[in-house]
């Protein structure tokens, strides 16, 4: 046989998929930690952004509630533009729109100029590269190993806490905070050309090996956004999301100020919350491994369990400010943000499976996105009218009760 001669056994053919489906699953993860790392950043803003412009607690909320709402609004056309257009024109504009807003907030004289830039426009922008888009890339290359690579991408906002939560505070210190907007809009301008050479084509193809079968009793390629609207599936997901993301939203968006306020130094606070982040990933895959050893439904229960446990404990930190309530807190609270969306997002892809699974998927974000919006600025509210965080963390405990709700009642979920 001539040695040119490729060999129908050779082992590299089968193994090409599964290296692009890796490459596929770095990108998206870099590109979510790059977005959740960017939006979760304004945690550590809240406190100078008030104090330079003598803002209360509610209005500076705003500007976060705005990020989280208008990345939700837009998660079904962000969904719909990447059946049409793909992935390549979706993370560009991306960030494009990332790098133009923090470039424009860091010039910012008055709040609506800060709600437009680092609200509406950093919101949008993260919708763009982040779990809408990542997420139907990545069912097109794993199949039944999505809830693993789900798991992945999830953990990359727990990353971008990790990173860039603690660099912020020292950049915030050392040029302020204009200037590390500046920074960060000039970063996310200049990756956007190596974005745009991937090979784009290849990547938004999908493994050809993937069996394209949905579970038993749904439709199989045949959903569209009106059918899915009329099955109790897509409102279950979409309340999921919605109190979930409520009830996370209205303790992250002021942790840092509350452990301040407790107490903890400004950079000690950052750090504490920022190390969340290596407790998210494992977090997540822990959550996902479980799924294949008890099952989904108490494998979600769980985490809601241990999200209580973790919200009861940072109520006790404003009367106890001690280290072991504030490990104990970032251990339970910090390692389960999020780790209920690779299972909930992985049964949405998989009961909507079909053309349109982009606009669907997006459609049931909006859930996610209302939720933290209205949750963090609710947050915020609640605060100013209290003077403390107690009803906060009632409303916190409430919004995590109703988001379990649904695995203990919904067949589709129950399943």
């Amino acid at each position: 046989m001539d040695k040119n001669t490729p060999r129908e056994d050779t082992p590299t053919q089968p193994l090409k998929p599964a290296r692009v489906a890796l490459n596929v699953l770095a990108l998206c993860f870099a590109l979510s930690v790059l977005g959740r790392g960017l939006g979760e950043s304004f945690t550590v803003f809240l406190k100078p952004i008030s104090e330079d412009f003598g803002w209360d607690r509610a209005q500076v909320v705003s500007v976060y509630s705005l990020t989280w709402l208008a990345g939700g609004l837009t998660a079904p056309l962000v969904g719909r533009l990447f059946d049409r257009s793909g992935p390549r024109m979706v993370y560009s504009l991306g960030l494009l729109l990332l790098g133009a807003a923090f470039l424009i907030a860091s010039h910012a004289q008055h709040l609506w100029q800060v709600q437009l830039s680092v609200g509406l426009c950093v919101g949008l922008g993260i919708a763009l590269i982040g779990n809408v888009p990542n997420s139907i890339l990545l069912g097109r290359w794993f199949g039944p190993r999505l809830p693993t690579a789900m798991a992945i991408l999830y953990s990359a906002t727990g990353a971008g806490i990790l990173v860039l939560l603690p660099a912020s505070q020292v950049l915030i210190d050392r040029i302020g905070w204009r200037d590390a907007y500046q920074l960060f809009g000039i970063v996310a301008l200049c990756l956007l050309l190596p974005l745009l050479v991937l090979p784009w084509r290849l990547f938004a193809t999908g493994s050809p090996h993937i069996a394209r079968k949905a579970d038993a009793g749904f439709v199989e390629n045949g959903w569209t956004l009106g059918s899915a609207i009329r099955h109790h599936a897509f409102w279950a997901l979409f309340c999921t999301f919605f109190f979930t993301a409520a009830a996370m939203y209205a303790i992250t968006a002021q942790i840092v100020a509350y452990l301040i306020d407790a107490g903890f130094p400004p950079l000690q606070a950052a750090t504490a919350w920022g190390f969340s982040g290596i407790l998210t990933l494992f977090g997540m895959l822990g959550i996902s491994t479980l799924d294949g050893i008890i099952g989904r439904r108490p494998s979600v229960l769980f985490s809601y369990g241990v999200s209580i446990v973790g919200i009861i404990l940072l109520w006790l930190i404003q009367y106890y400010p001690n280290y072991w309530l504030l490990t104990g807190f970032v251990i339970s609270f910090g390692s389960m943000i999020g780790s209920r969306g690779p299972l909930i997002t992985a049964t949405a892809l998989n009961i909507f499976r079909g053309e349109r699974v982009g606009t669907i998927y997006g459609t049931i974000s909006i859930g996610s996105g209302l939720g933290s919006g209205l949750g963090s600025w609710s947050g915020g509210l609640i605060h100013d009218w209290t003077h403390s965080y107690n009803w906060l963390i009632v409303f916190a405990l409430v919004n995590v009760i109703l988001g379990l709700i649904p695995f203990l009642v919904v067949p589709a979920l129950r399943r």
